[in-house]
């Protein structure tokens, strides 16, 4: 089995790479390294380039003909894509636009899409399951569900088989040390704290502590990397045993608030860091929390890596020993 992954030197994509190489399937990265790192691929082959890229993309599926193409190439920080939304609307949609016309141009039927729990906004049920209503907040969330809403078209139309995965919070490291987190700059809650922790941060800010949850912070549903790359590996299986497109959750069902996160890094580390109490951020609901029965069912995908603690010790393992 061939797989192409688009933004296979970041994050998430790293740890599938890694994955899909362990299961003795054939891999090729596209990434630009405008994020991505080309340390975070390992000994995998790396091509350099834009996904968005028509004629570019058309000479790799034409030569590498991959059975199907994973895409992790997007920006990802909230924040960012309300200061500049065009930004986002131009990488995380018509870059994906033009790489689904060179896909159909090009005979690969076959897609796993990286969404996002962001294409919900602020839901009106929680646990939240795909059946909830799609109303993002913010233009990144709003880049993600204007594909989700191309795949279904175009699935309908040109026979495209795909999988969305709408992660929640993901977070750690692969248990190697090889390969983890590493955001420039950094948004994401368990890095920074960590970063306090070493010291390269004088303190971590908790945005509001009164919000309608046990503790006044915002909870939510952190799952490890690794699970992660599991339900990618699990999603490629489904379309290439030739089941249907559909939508998944990713996450464990149960959260985590910020306080109940800072004190598992304070235990992990044995370090005690400043910690400092602030006002609200627009557009933070309080609890984000995956139903995930149906990634459970369907899939039969099996965490293994439920534990807040294991989720912090594997990222702090990276953060001591980052190699990129």
């Amino acid at each position: 089995m061939k797989v192409l992954i688009t933004g296979g030197a970041g994050y998430i994509g790293s740890h599938v790479v890694k994955l899909l190489k362990e299961k003795n399937i054939e891999v090729l990265v596209v990434d630009n390294l405008s994020k991505g790192h080309k340390e975070a691929v390992l000994d995998t082959q790396l091509v350099v380039g834009d996904v968005g890229d028509t004629e570019f993309m058309k000479s790799v599926l034409n030569s590498f003909k991959p059975d199907a193409v994973m895409h992790f190439a997007a920006f990802i920080e909230v924040g960012e894509s309300v200061k500049n939304p065009l930004k986002y609307y131009l990488n995380n949609t018509v870059s994906t636009l033009n790489l689904l016309k060179t896909m159909i141009e090009t005979n690969v039927n076959r897609f796993i899409f990286s969404s996002t729990a962001a294409v919900y906004g602020i839901p009106e049920n929680i646990p939240i399951k795909e059946s909830e209503p799609i109303n993002p907040i913010n233009p990144y969330g709003s880049s993600k569900a204007v594909v989700e809403r191309m795949l279904k078209e175009f699935s309908q139309a040109y026979g495209l088989k795909y999988v969305s995965l709408r992660y929640f919070n993901a977070a750690g490291a692969d248990e190697s040390g090889l390969i983890g987190e590493s955001h420039n700059p950094e948004t994401h809650l368990i890095p920074l704290i960590l970063k306090t922790a070493k010291g390269e941060r004088e303190s971590i800010k908790i945005f509001g502590t009164d919000y309608p949850t046990p503790d006044g912070t915002c909870i939510r549903d952190y799952i490890h990397v690794t699970d992660l790359a599991e339900a990618h590996y699990l999603s490629l299986q489904y379309l290439m045993d030739g089941a249907e497109s559909n939508v998944f959750n990713c996450g464990y069902g149960h959260g985590y608030s910020v306080k109940e996160v800072i004190d598992a890094c304070k235990k992990v580390t044995g370090i005690d860091f400043k910690v400092e109490e602030t006002e609200r951020r627009p557009g933070d609901p309080p609890i984000l929390v995956a139903d995930a029965e149906k990634i459970k069912k369907t899939l039969n995908w099996k965490p293994k890596y439920d534990d807040l603690n294991y989720i912090v010790r594997t990222a702090w393992n990276w953060e001591l020993n980052k190699r990129y």
